[in-house]
């Protein structure tokens, strides 16, 4: 225990910074000596455990590209790793072995490993050394409340830097990828006779390639609770390292019938069998923490000199967060001593079951005490849950671990003499059918539910109450019924919150260079924009709420891909009673024309377009944008899309009074927000809407100076993240997704001079 918390301490102090890296290694080098001196080993050891933790944590840190060097372009040397393969770009990690800025002015950051898109790229091959180069930059994505943390995943996948591949100066193939197992079964794969799933199958269960399934088939996984089936973690290594210890005891018993029991190397023969599992399958983070796990679980059950199983299970936490400092960022690390944990507390002290009925009984009695914590972390961890994942997996975990997985092994081992591993290959393939159809069957039946974010907590403490009402041992039947039935009860009767009278909430979504604004208020829910297309397809719309949402109103400002990128989005997954554009624009929706003078009201307040005038067919296509002007209970929101200074010369005298916040015309374009705009407006908040390094320079210094001097407080989505401004009776409360600490502080590059954040 003092060893787990220790790494855990370093972990933290290497977050939150102070000591270089020198530093690090001088104290480790000091605790080194002190247990040589004091012949006391272990709190020495939990030092230095503390130490390289930190100093793991800190080069992490160190490596990932700053602000300063984004869109400078580097010469890499480095090995290609997760290949990702589709019909316009490839997707892959490069391990860093040798770097140089093609830039004078730039330096290289001391990365490791960097994610890199490759436009029109050759032939690549996990494990292929390149040189290339690449335009980086630093390793953010969009930051709005309430969906994936894209930052979060880059920094606990170790990933310092995402950027894409140039052609000058030209790649140049290195060196061909080393022989391994995995690259070997992997290539081999295509001239296996599987159908196309039972193949991508095959390579997730056996070798550990996820990379080999398809969106589809990690959207049925999810769906039904099955995720874990399909990465080598603790289920596939625990059943590799059962069965070579079965067999090697066996074999023990052979050679030495009178003292088989009594025999080490089974033991070490299971956990070398664990690690080499791990191996094959690529050493990924999830193999890596279940060998480990699973070698301290042989030594606990051994009973040579072996620790408890609470001992074990805090040797195994430290021996992980030491091998993989980034560890504790990672969910799985948590749901993975969680469920051990939970299984410790659930057969501390019970008999170990006999027969078939007893293994049954003992399967279902820790699902019954599993499954509601485990639900709950995975609700808190993901944001979703598979309503009945416990029954399916109840049936499928056996089928799978007992049956698939070795058929799988047998059928690699026969490989060389295809007619006996088609004994092994057919009745695999047809088991994937059928527990592809069943779970398919049982998505349609139960779907993956997303619940709202004000959902999730109370869910989740409902989840894990039950557990431990259940879980805790020596508690009579009467004593555990009765809280468990208020807790029922509790969570029926749970009401979503509703917000206040005469409240709005605004939020400006992080959408790179585009805009999407959304408005709630008691009564109403509206868009005004849907956000942007890329030219890959991609469309950020997809990423802000989970399918089935309901708008009362969406307005679509003008047509520009920018504004209008989202609605193919909007019309597949979510309801809209009203949509709203302006006259002139060719989209494809049935859409109301918002006029200036038009408006419409709730007990709340009004909601009122200033532009455009009746004749917008007959101007430009930024002049056509729709401008709306909200008043709430007295504050007011004025949203003014793409709309030129010409334009604002027109409505912007009719303001009258101050406004409380302002969206800036055009992402902060010169050619908005011109001074009698923001004379007439005089905003208390001003929010730009813009790509983190977008080429048209996004807000203009000018603009953003012009706001400051007016007293305006200034925020951007491209800095700042997404931002929420509550506007209600108690005044106006401004947050942004991307705050300060734990690193999540952006600075502000010399591109966007003026800008600030706001504590």
């Amino acid at each position: 225990m003092p060893m787990a918390l220790a790494a855990l301490l370093g972990v933290g102090c290497g977050a939150v910074g102070g000591l270089t890296l020198l530093g690090f290694e001088a104290l480790a080098l000091v605790g080194l000596l002190l247990a040589l001196w004091r012949r006391a080993p272990w709190p020495a050891l939990a030092m230095i455990a503390a130490f390289h933790c930190a100093h793991g944590v800190e080069a992490a840190s160190a490596g990932r590209v700053p602000t300063a060097l984004a869109g400078h372009d580097f010469r890499l040397v480095g090995t290609v790793e997760q290949l990702d393969v589709d019909a316009r770009r490839s997707r892959f990690r490069l391990r860093v072995r040798a770097c140089r800025a093609l830039d004078e002015e730039a330096v290289c950051p001391p990365f490791t490993l960097v994610r890199l898109s490759w436009y029109g790229a050759p032939a690549l091959v996990n494990g292929e050394r390149w040189a290339l180069s690449a335009r980086l930059r630093e390793p953010l994505g969009f930051a709005n409340p309430d969906t994936f943390d894209y930052d979060a995943w880059l920094w606990r996948e170790g990933i310092q830097a995402l950027g894409y591949v140039r052609d000058s100066p030209p790649a140049k193939r290195e060196a061909p990828a080393s022989f391994t197992l995995r690259h070997q079964a992997l290539g081999q794969l295509e001239a296996v006779s599987l159908s196309p799933r039972a193949k991508r199958w095959l390579a997730a269960l056996t070798l550990g390639a996820g990379d080999r399934l398809t969106d589809e088939d990690w959207a049925l996984f999810n769906a039904t609770g099955t995720t874990h089936l399909m990465v080598i973690s603790g289920l596939h290594i625990g059943l590799i390292a059962t069965l070579a210890l079965l067999l090697l005891r066996r074999a023990a018993r052979l050679v030495s019938p009178w003292h088989w029991r009594m025999a080490a190397w089974p033991w070490w023969g299971a956990g070398a069998a664990a690690f080499g599992y791990a191996a094959l399958a690529g050493f990924g983070p999830p193999a890596l923490r279940a060998a480990i796990m699973a070698c301290v679980g042989l030594w606990a059950a051994s009973g040579r000199h072996a620790p408890g199983w609470w001992q074990a299970w805090w040797l195994a936490l430290a021996l992980i967060v030491i091998a993989d400092p980034l560890a504790p960022w990672r969910p799985g690390l948590w749901l993975s001593f969680g469920a051990v944990a939970v299984l410790i507390i659930a057969w501390s002290g019970r008999p170990r079951p006999r027969g078939l009925r007893g293994w049954l009984l003992a399967l279902l009695r820790t699902q019954w005490l599993l499954a509601p914590l485990m639900a709950a972390a995975v609700l808190l961890a993901f944001g979703r849950l598979a309503p009945i994942s416990p029954l399916v997996n109840l049936v499928v975990v056996p089928l799978v671990s007992s049956v698939m997985v070795p058929l799988g092994f047998l059928g690699w081992l026969a490989n060389p003499w295809p007619a006996i591993a088609a004994w092994a290959w057919w009745p695999f393939d047809q088991l994937v059918q059928v527990v592809a159809a069943f779970l398919s069957w049982v998505s349609t039946q139960a779907p993956l539910w997303t619940p709202a974010p004000w959902w999730r907590w109370p869910v989740a403490s409902g989840l894990l109450i039950w557990g431990m009402i259940w879980l805790v041992p020596g508690l009579a039947l009467r004593t555990r019924l009765l809280p468990a039935l208020m807790l029922i009860v509790l969570m029926v009767t749970l009401q979503p919150p509703r917000l206040g009278e005469k409240t709005l909430i605004v939020t400006v979504h992080d959408v790179g260079q585009g805009q999407l604004v959304e408005l709630r208020t008691r009564y109403r829910r509206v868009l005004i924009d849907t956000g942007p297309r890329f030219v890959s397809g991609f469309m950020p719309a997809a990423l802000q709420w989970p399918p089935g949402q309901q708008f009362d109103d969406v307005v679509v400002t003008h047509s520009d891909i920018d504004h209008a990128g989202g609605i193919e989005e909007l019309l597949r997954e979510h309801h809209v009673s009203r949509w709203w554009a302006p006259r002139g624009n060719e989209l494809a929706i049935d859409s109301q024309r918002c006029l200036a003078g038009e408006q419409w009201q709730d007990p709340d307040g009004t909601w009122q377009f200033l532009s455009p005038p009746p004749h917008a067919e007959r101007l430009e296509r930024n002049d056509r944008s729709c401008v709306m002007l909200i008043t709430i209970g007295g504050h007011r929101v004025l949203i003014t899309g793409d709309a030129s200074a010409a334009r604002e010369a027109i409505f912007a005298p009719g303001l009258g009074s101050p406004v409380d916040l302002l969206v800036a015309g055009h992402h902060g374009s010169e050619t908005s927000s011109s001074p009698l705009l923001v004379e007439a407006a005089r905003p208390r908040e001003v929010v730009f809407s813009s790509g983190r390094g977008n080429p048209f320079g996004h807000p203009a210094p000018s603009v953003v100076a012009r706001f400051i001097a007016a007293g305006s407080r200034v925020w951007n989505t491209a800095y700042d993240g997404a931002i929420r401004v509550t506007l209600s009776p108690d005044g106006v409360r401004v947050q942004s997704q991307r705050h300060p600490g734990w690193g999540r502080r952006m600075a502000v590059d010399a591109h966007a001079v003026g800008v600030e954040s706001s504590p």
